[in-house]
């Protein structure tokens, strides 16, 4: 067993009756290590982190977290031990505030998240939010309802509930989606910036988004991994052109 790795996938495949959405996938990630999974609609990519964090058990196969073998345990244990994830639909609390959002992610995964007692200005997790709302460009729209923020602005927002409580890895799914040119720079930069210690996982159709916030690209097709490599190795492979980038991605 490798310990020395972040994520460790070994033959994960996964059933849905007859149908195999992804086969026998074995992949390793680095800590700190950010990379990119890539491939064309239905290539298993979404069914691959739901695996991961446990959303939908692997039929079979092996998946272990920083050595630890997580292969049958429950999303929140899974992120007890530093896992996150972001989804393609946003869920938060529209009715309640930036801000608001952000302290109860910190506290949902804190000792004293069953506490009644009302937080002190001086309470480490209020501290603590108020320098994700920052780290995700959001400071100057803190106490606005986050029914009233931009799409772009929502997706900043999960970023920030996804760092909370100290991640040592975090699965972003299609983060750019949606977005404008200008909250797709935004997003860049919020990605490059994130703690050197913080690997991460993310899937995007945007390759130019892609390729540039990540050192290593992995490609699915049909389920299965065909094609990794550096991100110019995977830019100028034909295969990967005709396969992806000629099938019309986006």
């Amino acid at each position: 067993m490798n310990t020395g790795n972040a994520l460790e996938l070994r033959g994960i495949t996964k059933m849905f009756g007859a149908l195999a959405a992804i086969a026998d996938v074995t992949l390793s990630v680095r800590p700190g290590e950010r990379r990119a999974v890539l491939g064309s609609n239905g290539a298993g990519k979404t069914t691959l982190f739901n695996c991961i964090t446990g959303d939908f058990p692997a039929t079979s196969g092996i998946i272990r977290f920083f050595g630890e073998d997580v292969t049958a345990f429950p999303p929140y244990e899974r992120i007890r031990r530093g896992l996150r994830r972001t989804y393609q639909i946003s869920s938060l609390f529209a009715g309640l505030t930036v801000i608001d959002n952000v302290y109860l992610a910190c506290r949902g995964v804190s000792r004293n998240r069953y506490s009644l007692l009302r937080p002190r200005a001086d309470d480490a997790l209020v501290h603590a939010a108020e320098t994700l709302v920052e780290a995700v460009h959001l400071t100057a729209v803190r106490d606005r309802l986050v029914g009233e923020l931009a799409y772009g602005q929502q997706r900043q927002l999960e970023i920030a509930l996804a760092m909370s409580g100290a991640p040592r890895f975090i699965l972003f799914d299609e983060p750019a989606a949606g977005l404008s040119p200008t909250e797709r720079r935004d997003l860049v930069a919020i990605l490059t910036s994130l703690p050197a210690h913080i690997g991460y996982i993310i899937i995007e159709h945007d390759m130019d988004v892609a390729l540039r916030v990540v050192e290593s690209v992995t490609m699915m097709h049909n389920g299965r991994i065909f094609k990794e490599g550096r991100p110019s190795e995977i830019e100028d492979d034909p295969e990967v052109q005709e396969l992806y980038l000629g099938g019309g991605h986006g």
